[in-house]
């Protein structure tokens, strides 16, 4: 085996050993505090806001504000608007190519 494949092997068993500790750990009757559920529930949100952030205005090292930015804030208007999410893709994808068209 290679020191890749070798890599690729450690690397998954430990990934499912970290998968397979929390139902181990906390299996049965036991459940988290409830600051904690709080804490796992609230948490996807600011994540998901961070990645797309992120996503959108990162270049490199800094940040720049440039055709994704626009098709950022057409999908935020687009969602604000309650659009089925097919068009807010959709909508975004345009405005984004359009900037980068013009």
């Amino acid at each position: 085996m290679t020191r890749e494949w070798v890599t690729i092997v450690l690397l998954a068993a430990a990934t499912y050993g970290l998968k397979s500790f929390g139902p181990l750990v906390l299996g049965g009757d036991r459940s988290l505090p409830p600051r904690l559920t709080r804490l796992a529930d609230d948490l996807p949100a600011p994540l998901l806001a961070a990645l797309v952030a992120i996503s959108a205005l990162a270049s490199g090292d800094s940040w720049s504000v440039d055709a994704r930015a626009v098709g950022l804030v057409v999908a935020a208007i687009a969602l604000w608007r309650k659009l089925p999410f097919v068009v807010v893709v959709i909508a975004a994808a345009a405005a984004t190519a359009l900037v980068r068209a013009l």
